[in-house]
């Protein structure tokens, strides 16, 4: 297996996980909106991909978006997807994920990353807490959905 921040020619394989990993949160699949979503983000440099792929097939992909904090003054990441295919679970390709996008923001010199996920995805909060994630018991978050 290979891990690495995607690029352009990754868009096909990246859009196929990110249209998987938005059915798996009840969207219906559009995988041309996909396709144009993760275009955009990586044509505008709005986040960061980071893919696994076995052999040729892509299984895994996490993506970053920059934010900051003003408390600190420092870049901060959050970490608002991460999906690893169904049939590629349980070999490490989350953790691996994981890894990468740490190391990552330790070399862009982020204070943190921060990810939210569903409170009932018990496998993902074993996973992000085995991976030194901390729920955040300090403040509360709020969302103004606007349509």
């Amino acid at each position: 297996m290979e891990i690495y921040q995607a690029t352009l020619e990754d868009v096909e394989g990246v859009s196929y996980l990110f249209d998987l990993y938005r059915v798996f949160y009840q969207q219906s699949s559009d995988v041309e909106g996909a396709k144009t979503y993760i275009k955009n983000r990586l044509e505008s440099k709005e986040s960061v991909i980071f893919i696994v792929k076995s052999k040729e097939e892509y299984v895994g992909f996490t993506q970053l978006y920059p934010t900051f904090s003003s408390i600190s003054m420092k870049r901060a990441w959050i970490l608002n997807d991460l999906y690893v295919k169904g049939n590629a679970r349980k070999q490490g390709i989350g953790e691996m994920l994981l890894h990468k996008a740490k190391e990552y923001a330790i070399e862009t010199g982020a204070k943190s990353i921060a990810l939210s996920t569903a409170p009932d995805n018990y496998s993902a909060q074993r996973l992000y807490e085995k991976s030194g994630y901390v729920q955040d018991l300090q403040f509360l978050h709020y969302e103004l959905s606007l349509f």
